[in-house]
């Protein structure tokens, strides 16, 4: 199935982050906090600005982003986790 968000709406896939700590201990499955960077797979087209016009989005298929804790909602797609989130709960993206 294809998914295509609406207006300044992204999915975001979460990337798991490295299960062991700097000195080498490694963090079981059950202590870990899910991680808030993501590669977004999809983006809607933009939002609207009070003139109705469209304002183009600012991230892109494939951009690594950071998200906080809480942002987005969860859904399952194909077996596929994934986030939905609007364009301003994405604090940045990495390089």
């Amino acid at each position: 199935m294809k998914f295509k968000p609406l207006l300044d709406r992204v999915v975001i896939k979460r990337v798991e982050e490295e299960s062991r700590t700097a000195g080498g201990l490694i963090i079981p499955d059950t202590a870990k906090e899910k991680p808030s960077q993501g590669i977004v797979v999809a983006v809607g087209p933009g939002g609207r600005d009070d003139d109705g016009k469209l304002v183009a989005m600012t991230l892109k298929e494939g951009d690594r982003v950071l998200f906080g804790k809480w942002s987005g909602t969860e859904i399952k797609i194909d077996g596929e986790t994934l986030l939905i989130m609007k364009e301003n709960e994405v604090l940045g993206t990495l390089e």
